[in-house]
């Protein structure tokens, strides 16, 4: 029908209404979650309050989704343009999420426990929104921070287990982000591998180390959680403390080539007598291993995309050793030593560094100085150590991986973990 086609009645008054529209951006995804109900439920609800803390945590987690560069104090002005009563509650002013409030709510926070918290919400949005949790995928971040943060103790012992008592101590690590000058907090996050849901969140001093924590991280998450997960994390976690105090949880960590088992183990198959995989460009190979005082099965697996770009690297490796170790070699061909034993010395530390090539055809002569002092001079030849080569080829694009799930199992395919 078109507009002529229309028609509006003479006798029919239109009451004018004029409407008001904002922009929310990001401002509306918070209800569905039942944060506040959840926060409230945690924290009774003071009738005399005019914001309850699970309100005041709702404009935190909106501010901190806007902007998060100004102080406390300014905290009312983000909601100054914003329809306030509409996403808190009604007769609320920005007035009332004042510093001194949101101080108060922090400490409540604070003293109850961050990441427990965390935790309880993401449960019941695990519940709500029906999210996969097969695996849970754990691992840490460092943030740099500026400032000199005086009142933090750089503590240097690495920390055992959690601790769950004092503060974190701002202060230098190993930096992820590119900043070793800075000194940082770690942040400790495990996710769900459907959608990368965070599922737990633990901040720590920056000087933390993931191997100390992870196995504890874990634990303490798998006994708070109301549902079976296989956890999953990097290299960090597999250690042989780690492997006795996980020995009855589900979890899939990659083995570090640190241990010489593994080392020994990436180079020791050629390409050929590996399984192929179901999926395209993997292969594998299982090998019962004793380790840590427990028999398991490590699965080696090779994969052909990554053994490219390997074998690229490992090429510039052997090229940029060959010219500098070739460019010491005739500086020290030219130079006169005072006996053999010394001659021999150097030709010993110069191989000693040598990962992909080897000295032949050494010779060790004698002549008479300008003082007619007999000294001794080398002669050699640098070439390639085909055998060391070889084997540093068959390590190209492999990775070693623990089951802890599949040690009494036995693994058929490699199809089991190609959805981890």
């Amino acid at each position: 029908m078109s507009l002529k086609e229309i028609k509006i009645p003479k006798n029919m008054n239109y009451q004018k209404e004029e409407f008001e529209s904002k922009n929310l951006d990001h401002l509306g995804i918070i209800d569905e979650i039942g944060i506040v109900e959840k926060i409230n439920e945690i924290f009774l609800v003071d009738i005399r309050e005019k914001v309850n803390t699970g309100e005041v945590v709702k404009a935190i987690i909106l501010n901190g989704l806007g902007f998060v560069s100004r102080p406390l104090y300014l905290f009312p002005d983000f909601f100054q343009d914003k329809p306030i009563e509409h996403l808190i509650k009604e007769g609320i002013k920005a007035s009332d999420l004042n510093d001194d409030k949101i101080g108060r709510v922090m400490d409540k926070l604070y003293k109850y426990g961050l990441t427990k918290i965390f935790l309880i919400i993401a449960l019941e949005v695990v519940k709500k929104f029906g999210i996969e949790t097969k695996y849970s995928h754990l691992d840490s971040s460092s943030l740099h921070l500026h400032g000199e943060y005086k009142n933090c103790v750089n503590n240097e012992d690495k920390e055992q287990g959690i601790n769950k008592e004092n503060p974190i101590n701002i202060t230098q690590g190993y930096s992820r982000d590119h900043r070793p000058d800075l000194k940082q907090c770690i942040l400790d996050l495990i996710v769900s591998s459907d959608g990368d849901i965070p599922l737990f969140f633990r901040g720590a001093s920056g000087n933390e180390s993931d191997k100390a924590v992870f196995a504890h991280i874990l634990v303490e998450y798998s006994k708070q959680i109301d549902f079976e997960s296989i956890m999953v994390a990097d290299s960090a976690l597999y250690s042989e403390n780690n492997l006795k105090l996980m020995s009855n949880m589900k979890w899939i960590s990659r083995v570090p080539l640190s241990i010489k088992k593994a080392k020994n183990l990436v180079k020791a198959f050629i390409s050929k007598e590996l399984k192929p995989s179901d999926i395209k460009g993997y292969s594998y190979q299982e090998e019962k291993v004793f380790y840590g005082g427990i028999e398991q099965r490590w699965l080696l697996v090779e994969s052909t995309e990554r053994k490219k770009a390997d074998l690229k690297k490992l090429s510039k490796k052997i090229l940029e050793e060959f010219l500098k170790t070739n460019k010491q070699l005739v500086k020290l061909e030219k130079e006169d030593f005072c006996s053999k034993s010394l001659a021999e010395l150097k030709i010993k530390d110069l191989t000693a560094k040598l990962k992909y090539h080897q000295i032949s055809d050494i010779e060790i002569t004698e002549r008479l100085n300008k003082g007619q002092t007999v000294v001794y001079q080398i002669k050699g030849k640098l070439i390639e150590n085909q055998e060391l080569i070889k084997k540093h080829e068959n390590s190209c694009g492999r990775f070693i991986l623990f089951f802890e799930y599949f040690r009494h199992n036995q693994i058929n395919t490699y199809r089991n973990i190609e959805n981890i």
